[in-house]
């Protein structure tokens, strides 16, 4: 079962913060923080694909449900992360309505789209609850339970949003505000008009279609006030800035 599902069904927010240090130790120390998912990320990073797979069991191990965010639109480079076991895909950068109905192809099985079949990690080899009752049954569970969440933050994805969240096969909306608040020429002002009327509009499609809203914070304190403004789920911050921050802050009071 996927946890972020099962919130999301129940109406409970959901928490988890980025992986960028490709150290499936740094993830499996997340486990006792009381967040819900990290999401390892091949965007801003670099780490190789036995390091995304090891980061995938460690998040499994810490009890966190593993996403990932891929770094490109291919086939291998959707189809790996979900055979190593990622419950879910974050998508940056989209731009079209084709690329999204392209990824539906890669990332879902039949009768949703064409992902390609092998027994992998992410069915027990053949062997989990699901597989064992017939290809059918693991199609529809991974299909119900592995996310795609493409991320709205450029303008073409914001024209065409209502029409991408209507689309099947996709679990919902991924907001990266300081992307989409340059690509409409407000950098990093969030609070300006421009940038309200268009969360809005992101987040209205999200309830009209019944899909899932994830947006990235800075802070936990910006974390609470975008879930009072609906969203489901909210990515705060990343390993290595948390580092950074925390030993920044342990020297200065050291030398104060």
């Amino acid at each position: 079962m996927n946890r972020l599902v099962e919130k999301f069904k129940k109406g409970e927010p959901s928490a988890g913060t980025f992986a960028q240090l490709n150290s499936p130790m740094a993830v499996e120390c997340l486990g006792p923080s009381g967040l819900d998912y990290v999401l390892i990320d091949t965007e801003h990073s670099m780490p190789s694909e036995d390091s995304i797979a090891s980061a995938i069991t460690a998040a499994d191990a810490a009890g966190l449900v593993p996403l990932v965010r891929i770094n490109q639109i291919d086939r291998v480079t959707v189809l790996h992360p979900l055979d190593y076991g990622a419950q879910g895909l974050i998508v940056p950068a989209v731009e079209t309505v084709e690329e999204v109905r392209q990824l539906v192809r890669y990332a879902k099985f039949q009768p949703v789209g064409h992902r390609g079949f092998c027994p992998s990690r992410d069915g027990g080899w053949g062997y989990d609850a699901e597989s064992l009752q017939g290809v059918d049954a693991y199609f529809a569970r991974c299909n119900r339970e592995t996310l795609l969440i493409p991320q709205c933050e450029t303008v073409g994805c914001l024209e065409h949003i209502e029409e991408i969240m209507a689309m099947e096969g996709v679990d919902g909306i991924f907001v990266g505000p300081f992307d989409l608040s340059i690509a409409l020429g407000c950098p990093m002002a969030f609070d300006s008009e421009v940038m309200q009327n268009a969360m809005k509009r992101v987040l209205d499609a999200c309830k009209a279609n019944h899909k899932m809203s994830f947006i990235f914070c800075g802070s936990a304190q910006d974390a609470k006030k975008r879930v009072a403004q609906g969203y489901d789920s909210v990515t705060i911050g990343s390993d290595s800035l948390t580092l950074a921050e925390v030993y920044r802050n342990m020297a200065a009071e050291f030398k104060a």
